[in-house]
């Protein structure tokens, strides 16, 4: 193991537990826990969230892809989350990948392609729109999820890759929360979090072509899917937000870009703070995502 590791997943655990402390089920939600997708089950394993109120009927689907700093983080951990996203009326799949440092990088790549081939096997059983198929992804998720996309849109990209997107596969939309997608490390971050994880996460512990591979707007095209970017005020990496922006104009990929709360208004939410389901702030910012992808029905 690794003592950078260890310490991220205990710190994240007990914020989480505060912030999810006696939060149930919904009454009005189905959900089809621990579903194996890959060939390990401790680790590629998946929920369906469904609304009741929707019967047998084919539902848009939201892919959630989660954070934790490459190193930490599962399905449980944002269960309550995912089945709030279900209430607006879409089938959403909330799914564990291989963590560093006991995996490397593409795992989590490798497994998100699992997942949405997964999804599109099984559309009929769950009742998935396959014409419909979102994602959602934040902090390191968010990296993980636009890899994803550029490996689905750039095929030059694509062929870094063992796996194969399932054929002619792209999301129809993403929301991209919190995210990091330029990682630039210089000599004065030795000893760093961000290294440390890096250290973690790749197997060469982040030489130059780990890093070309792993920052988002270096593969970027036109034909990446379109993108709700959000941010916060007091969000740590609120900084990736406007490049991501800037790169997305480039390429004249459809977007639209937030930025939660302000000192004005109260205490400033904070990274990933739409985890949170009982914060308005939260409630705002997921209507806004969902009623984005509801453009694209």
């Amino acid at each position: 193991m690794s003592a950078t590791s260890d310490m991220v997943r205990e710190k994240f655990k007990k914020g989480d537990d505060i912030r999810d402390a006696g939060l149930m089920t919904p009454p009005d939600i189905n959900r089809y826990d621990d579903i194996v997708y890959g060939e390990l089950p401790e680790w590629q394993c998946l929920d369906v969230y469904r609304p009741k109120s929707s019967g047998q009927k084919k539902l848009p689907v939201i892919v959630n892809v989660h954070g934790g700093g490459w190193v930490y983080g599962d399905k449980e951990r944002y269960q309550f989350y995912c089945m709030n996203l279900a209430q607006r009326g879409f089938a959403v799949v909330n799914f564990t990948y291989r963590l560093a440092p006991e995996f490397k990088f593409p795992a989590p790549i490798e497994d998100t392609n699992s997942v949405f081939a997964w999804v599109l096997e099984h559309a009929e059983m769950y009742g998935f729109d396959t014409e419909h198929i979102f994602a959602v992804g934040d902090s390191a998720g968010a990296n993980i999820l636009a890899l994803y996309c550029a490996a689905c849109t750039n095929p030059a990209y694509a062929m870094e890759y063992r796996f194969q997107a399932p054929d002619g596969f792209v999301p129809k939309a993403v929301a991209l929360n919190c995210g990091t997608y330029r990682i630039l490390l210089q000599e004065e971050d030795e000893g760093s979090l961000t290294r440390l994880l890096l250290a973690d996460f790749l197997l060469q512990k982040g030489n130059n072509k780990e890093m070309e591979l792993i920052n988002v707007l270096n593969h970027i095209t036109e034909k990446f899917p379109p993108v709700f970017c959000m941010t916060a005020a007091g969000d740590f990496l609120k900084g990736q937000a406007p490049a991501l922006a800037g790169r997305l104009v480039e390429c004249n990929v459809p977007f639209v870009c937030r930025m939660y709360g302000s000192a004005e208004h109260g205490p400033e939410p904070g990274h990933v703070f739409h985890c949170d389901i009982r914060s308005d702030t939260a409630k705002q910012c997921n209507d806004d995502e969902c009623d984005f992808f509801k453009r694209f029905l």
